[in-house]
């Protein structure tokens, strides 16, 4: 227990000294400019008033931007493990079940312009991305239930194949548009992004992400119940089937939302559940609360990366978590030690 305790401190540090060094760095800004602003917002006005431009840049720039890479990496890596505990699957995330997919084919539908006016005018962005995973997922699911329980071989294929269809529908929304500026940000936005973060984006993912994480969190023991397989489960008391479909909600609605946040950052449900897995073991109780830790500092280091690595342009944030995070899985599956379940 004391373990865990000093385990948990040493991450809340870690992650308050990320999120300093992903705001402090940068340019046209020094160190004591920096300070001041954070001192100002954080301390309260007793002290002296910061350059305008450095509070502007910090605290409406980039700390938004830090607290939404804590959140949707946080997000991803926690429904990338309860994915891969649905399916008894080493393979499965988001992307790989047809949610992110769908999540962004219906925020590409949106933001092209492209529903029918009546339901453009009822949803918004965030409501549109998970309607298209819940939708994505709705018929992944009903091609792999057969007439007693959910057949995990099907969930994955039917899985695989709803992802290259909504990823062509979303090929097809981007190319069609006449615009080529807003085809170039959705292109951008398709591949990750964090650069739309605001303090007023923030509460939708924050809050959705936070919910499932404390849902998943109670039912950390059905969770590894599944483990043993759905025969032991049930043999447990466990109500396996209406926990499956509980968990696909789940994972559509924070998926939905974290990709109408920052697009679509693929590899971090499915490098980070791993990674946390190889020392924090199976057991739920411990491994969701780690992967939210682990994917947020994975994210939040990522989007630091891409703001930097080319001078005067940006990165999309995709492309460096699949640069630094699929040799790392390759390495950690290298190991003899290495195992899923």
């Amino acid at each position: 227990m004391k373990h865990a305790w000093w385990a948990a401190v040493g991450l809340a540090a870690l992650l308050l000294a990320s999120v300093g060094v992903a705001v402090a760095i940068g340019e046209s800004l020094d160190i004591e400019a920096v300070l001041g602003a954070l001192r100002f917002r954080l301390l309260g006005a007793d002290g002296p008033v910061p350059d305008p431009v450095a509070d502007r840049i910090i605290w409406r720039l980039r700390m938004p931007r830090a607290v939404l890479a804590l959140v949707v990496g946080g997000g991803l890596g926690v429904v990338g493990a309860a994915m891969q505990t649905l399916v008894r699957n080493p393979l499965a995330e988001p992307y790989i079940l047809g949610i992110s997919s769908g999540a962004t084919a219906g925020a590409s539908l949106f933001f092209m312009g492209l529903l029918p006016p009546l339901l453009s005018k009822a949803l918004t962005m965030p409501l549109a991305a998970f309607l298209g995973g819940l939708l994505s997922m709705t018929i992944v699911y009903m091609v792999a239930r057969t007439t007693t329980r959910l057949s995990v071989a099907r969930l994955l294929l039917a899985g695989v194949a709803m992802a290259a269809l909504m990823g062509a529908v979303t090929s097809f929304v981007t190319l069609s548009s006449p615009d080529p500026d807003r085809l170039r940000a959705v292109l951008f936005w398709l591949l990750g992004s964090l650069h739309r973060a605001t303090w007023s984006l923030l509460p939708a993912p924050a809050l959705v992400t936070g919910a499932g994480l404390l849902v998943l969190l109670a039912l950390a023991r059905p969770l590894d119940a599944m483990l043993l397989g759905d025969d032991a489960a049930q043999g447990l008391g466990m109500r396996v089937e209406a926990l499956k479909k509980l968990l696909i909600v789940i994972a559509a609605l924070v998926t939905g939302t974290l990709v109408a946040a920052s697009g679509a950052i693929g590899f971090v449900g499915l490098i980070i559940p791993h990674a946390v897995r190889s020392f924090t073991g199976v057991t739920h109780r411990r491994l969701l609360p780690a992967c939210f830790f682990a994917g947020a500092l994975f994210l939040l280091w990522a989007d630091l990366a891409a703001r930097i690595l080319l001078p005067a342009q940006e990165l999309p944030v995709g492309i460096i978590t699949a640069l630094c995070g699929v040799p790392f899985f390759l390495a950690l599956l290298r190991r003899k030690a290495y195992e899923f379940a």
